[in-house]
């Protein structure tokens, strides 16, 4: 068994972490810092290893892109997230069944969108001030799209996010129906590809990165107002390794 098919098997099924509600989450305890923060997560438990030996770990520093052809994103998100929680990791939405990504020949289902603050992934060295990642599932493999938020204009679905947030971990409780996912994407669909993992443990090598490359401007306060909650729970840039990036160009 090669160290690839190996690390595929410590990850098992649990594809997606912060998907509570698909009941994927890692049982043991697991922080942004200290004792048990990314430094550690790779010694928590054996499913995690690869956060420390994996050699396609995200998130990135996206620069050197190389221009490709790439197809277009096909999103149809007809669907209004149905629950939203505060799962001690970041605020996250879920979605009912509908909601696809087609690309490549296989279509993706959306599961569940969360936030990061800071943005996880770098773009030519700037940071972000969040940054959303919208989770698709198809199979044993995953397409995460993740949209870059920056300080500017408000954001009237942003804010409602904000707004209607738990404040304190729990389970999760309905979404505002005002909550439409499409409003959190950026009119140029512009985006940086690679072969990657997810951000938190087991931080399973299975994710198709697909990181628009324009940001969605958001209010400053808002994003203050979730950093009340979340300070910082965003994973540190991860080596590349080689790996190329590629950018879909002008869309």
């Amino acid at each position: 068994m090669d160290r690839r098919q190996t690390l595929k098997m410590m990850a098992g099924l649990a594809l997606c972490p912060l998907c509570a509600s698909a009941g994927f989450a890692a049982e043991h305890h697991w922080s942004y810092e200290g004792e048990v923060g990314p430094d550690k997560w790779g010694s928590l438990d054996t499913a995690d290893a690869a956060c420390s030996i994996g050699s396609q770990q995200s998130p990135l520093d996206i620069s050197g892109a190389i221009a490709a052809r790439q197809p277009l994103l096909k999103l149809s998100w007809d669907k209004r997230p149905d629950t939203i929680v505060n799962n001690g990791h970041t605020i996250q939405l879920g979605f009912p069944e509908g909601g696809t990504l087609a690309m490549d020949g296989r279509k993706y289902a959306l599961k569940q969108f969360h936030l990061h603050h800071p943005s996880e992934h770098l773009v030519k060295g700037k940071r972000f001030g969040m940054e959303a990642h919208f989770v698709h599932a198809a199979d044993d493999r995953l397409a995460v799209v993740g949209v870059l938020l920056a300080p500017g204009k408000s954001n009237a679905v942003f804010r409602k996010i904000v707004s209607t947030m738990p404040s304190e971990e729990g389970p999760p409780v309905a979404a505002d129906p005002a909550i439409d996912p499409n409003h959190l994407l950026p009119a140029g669909r512009t985006y940086f590809r690679y072969e990657g993992s997810l951000t938190t443990p087991p931080c399973s090598e299975t994710v198709d990165w697909i990181v628009l490359a324009h940001p969605v401007e958001v209010d400053e306060g808002d994003i203050a107002s979730f950093a009340k909650l979340y300070p910082m729970n965003a994973r540190p840039v991860q080596e590349r390794d080689r790996r190329f990036i590629l950018s879909s160009g002008p869309r």
